[in-house]
């Protein structure tokens, strides 16, 4: 049975966006100590989502380059690939986007958030193309926030090219008068955690989803199986490292393989 241990990095918002990399550093340390092959962590964790009320900053493009560098260097010196939620300045605009750290601490590949959702018009800007990684003997893609819930082509891609994981990077608080769920996908919550099962389940691979810890959290960070069912979640609300082992045979992509490919 071939294995990997990954970690999902459920970390509450940063307070200020130099935290937002020292939080991440640590936990990329902490993942390593775990004996994690790959940690991954939330949409633009650095330097923390532009969601309002949060105060974040405006984007610098020096300040994010040299952010990437830190996590890098911890990366690095821990032997780890990150996958890192993060913003690129482009000509084009502002990216939503993951950033693929080695564990030679070098960028070895980025995914830029292709579906903005519509609340995100003026705030990001779509990227183009999708990506494929290669970490520790596993092949998986990243879809980022909306674009995995609401668009099943965004895990599809990446199963149909060989994926056994599909990290999801989220960013989803509670809304006033929402509903506060205990349980993974509780039939009283939003749609969001029964799509992630979904999309495990259509395409027969892992989808490892991470969302930042806040209070009354109507989603929180989890591992489905490829069959669809639940591997793993961690406690709503609760900050920390989800760890767990993927039994890599249990992700042939089989369903995903028999799906043509919409354009």
């Amino acid at each position: 049975m071939s294995t990997i241990r990954i970690a999902l990095a459920n970390l509450a918002f940063p307070t200020t966006r130099d935290a937002s990399v020292a939080l991440t550093r640590a936990a990329v340390h902490d993942a390593a100590t775990a004996g994690a092959a790959i940690v991954c962590f939330p949409e633009c964790y650095v330097p923390g989502y532009r969601a309002s009320g949060k105060g974040v900053l405006p984007a610098d493009e020096a300040w994010l380059a040299d952010a990437v560098a830190q996590v890098g260097e911890t990366a690095g010196a821990a032997g780890i690939t990150v996958v890192l939620g993060t913003e690129r300045v482009t000509d084009a605009g502002l990216h939503a986007s993951a950033i693929v750290i080695g564990p030679d601490g070098h960028v070895a590949g980025i995914q830029d958030k292709v579906q903005i959702d519509p609340s995100e018009e003026g705030l990001y800007t779509p990227g183009a193309g999708r990506q494929m990684f290669t970490a520790a003997g596993v092949m998986f893609g990243v879809t980022i926030c909306h674009e995995g819930w609401r668009y099943p082509e965004t895990v599809r891609w990446a199963a149909r090219r060989g994926a056994q994981v599909v990290f999801h990077q989220a960013f989803h608080e509670a809304e006033p008068g929402g509903y506060r769920p205990t349980t993974f996908a509780d039939p009283a919550n939003t749609f969001h955690e029964k799509a992630v099962l979904c999309r495990a389940a259509e395409n027969t691979c892992f989808v490892a989803t991470v969302n930042y810890a806040s209070d009354g959290s109507p989603t929180t960070s989890a591992i489905a199986r490829p069959d669809g069912t639940l591997q793993a979640y961690q406690p709503y609300g609760v900050a920390g490292l989800l760890v767990a082992d993927l039994d890599l045979s249990l992700a042939t992509g089989l369903l995903a393989s028999r799906c043509g490919e919409y354009r």
